[in-house]
């Protein structure tokens, strides 16, 4: 019997299905990887912005955690929308139990600029999670938060890589350079160098979710046994066609197309 891949996602539930853990299980069943998830927070939101949320009780995240963890572990984790400090507990706990891949979406602020993590959570994140993490997944808004300095271009990106790295203790750090002027650019920073890939602005307001996405992809590569650069790689040529080839849902910022990549 073949075994497929397997990716958990922990993290919020967006009901349009443009962010969070429906948009993270989309992405992994795009490239063939059997996707888990464990909720951490239900929203009421939409592609217009978010209108309340929920946050789960941490002893029934760490319920869900067991329940998967005991039955069967998977090969590669990530997370998403943490609210609390006590849920950030709960994931370093089951993260240091196990030895697999984890990525860190540090999602703060929704496209929509709703708030979306607890201000006291901040620090706990940059002290005792992102260390634990193999790969974290800022945008450059989530990248000034965490290094606590201003990103106008290249140089500012690669001094938040230095803080990150050097400072905070972190393996890899992927900065996504979207917000910023110019062609797209993505950088991952590691302890061996620097790797750069870009692509082409696309002029759209349909950019729901496409960091939860690009984290997903990554780890859906990962679970796969790929390298770091190439998760990377994959993650960009993935996100570059998802927002080429949005769907157009919702009546603000709309969420990306999961299935128009058909690369290897």
């Amino acid at each position: 019997m073949h075994k497929f891949p397997i990716a958990l996602t922990i993290a919020g539930n967006d009901p349009t299905g443009g962010a969070g853990i429906l948009a993270d299980s989309k992405a992994f069943h795009a490239r063939s990887v059997y996707g888990m998830a464990a909720v951490t927070s239900l929203t009421a939101q939409n592609t217009m912005g978010v209108q309340d949320v929920y946050n789960i009780p941490a002893e029934f995240l760490e319920s869900q955690l067991h329940s998967i963890f005991s039955d069967e572990v998977p090969h590669a984790m990530k997370s998403g929308m943490i609210a609390t400090v006590e849920m950030m507990e709960v994931i370093a706990a089951t993260v240091k139990k196990h030895d697999i891949p984890y990525v860190i979406d540090p999602v703060m602020i929704a496209t929509s600029g709703d708030a979306l993590i607890e201000k006291e959570s901040v620090e706990f994140l940059r002290e005792s999670l992102l260390p634990l993490a193999a790969n974290v997944t800022p945008n450059i808004h989530e990248a000034e938060k965490i290094a606590g300095i201003k990103i106008n271009d290249g140089d500012g990106v690669r001094k938040a890589a230095k803080i990150f790295l050097d400072e905070l203790g972190i393996r890899s750090v992927t900065i996504k350079g979207g917000h910023l002027d110019g062609d797209a650019v993505d950088y991952l920073f590691t302890k061996d160098g620097e790797i750069t890939v870009s692509s082409p602005r696309i002029n759209t307001n349909h950019t729901h979710g496409t960091g939860c996405t690009f984290s997903a992809v990554m780890t859906a590569e990962l679970a796969k046994g790929r390298t770091m650069e190439e998760s990377f790689r994959t993650a960009k040529k993935y996100i570059t066609s998802a927002i080429k080839n949005s769907p157009g849902i919702g009546k603000g910022s709309g969420p990306v197309n999961h299935f128009s990549f058909k690369g290897e």
